[in-house]
């Protein structure tokens, strides 16, 4: 993925919370001679993975396949005194999508905050992490909900749905309803141990650097 589209794609998350009135904490906005000139912060904020990440899954298709993201708080697994939640925000741009996948570790609620509509599908797994065809039952706002395997749910703005360890999902803006702002709050998340895809591919983008960074992304703060 090219380090221009990444710009882009923080321009534009940019753009969505100024749309819908969301400010980011101040290290948000950080460049990188920012984090070199505060390296005890930036240490703190790489351990705790917090601030921006930009994906394409490794697909090279970051408009079809890809996730802009933002971490505002977050715990360490395993340390006395961390926080044990986590909260982020998500833009998930129209028709794009986040490749199935599961968490052991992280159960999760994920919020459609505002914008177009939020199209989740999920199946059930066994002991071994396959999939089984199985009916599911996810909590949306709180209330059961009954899916067949890989049954759309359409969340609009305002909904939510819990999402148990264990049962693989995937997400994308439903096409033509435009960009979604989306939240999460969950257990303590960790990318780089904590997200298992039904296919073979890389939660990380690779980057080709052709042009500076707007702004460094979470794993690059103060590195």
């Amino acid at each position: 993925m090219k380090r221009s589209e990444i710009n882009e794609a923080l321009r534009r998350a940019n753009k969505t919370l100024e749309q819908w009135r969301w400010s980011l904490p101040e290290w948000g906005h950080w460049t990188a001679a920012d984090f070199t000139a505060r390296p005890q912060a930036a240490s703190y904020l790489r351990a705790h993975q917090l601030g921006w990440d930009v994906t394409d899954f490794g697909s090279g298709r970051f408009a079809e396949c890809g996730l802009v993201l933002f971490c505002l708080r977050n715990g360490i697994v395993g340390v006395e005194g961390e926080r044990t939640y986590a909260e982020k925000l998500l833009f998930v741009e129209d028709g794009q999508v986040t490749p199935t996948h599961r968490h052991q570790a992280k159960m999760e609620d994920i919020i459609n905050r505002a914008g177009g509509d939020l199209v989740i599908e999920f199946a059930a797994t066994d002991a071994d992490g396959n999939v089984r065809q199985d009916d599911v039952t996810v909590p949306v706002d709180g209330l059961p909900r009954k899916l067949a395997a890989w049954e759309p749910l359409i969340l609009s703005p305002g909904q939510s749905v819990t999402i148990h360890t264990g049962l693989y999902h995937r997400f994308y803006g439903r096409k033509g309803g435009g960009p979604v702002f989306v939240g999460e709050v969950s257990q303590v998340n960790d990318d780089k141990s904590d997200n298992y895809f039904l296919e073979p591919i890389g939660r990380f983008a690779a980057i080709e650097e052709d042009e500076p960074p707007l702004r460094p992304l979470w794993n690059e703060a103060g590195g």
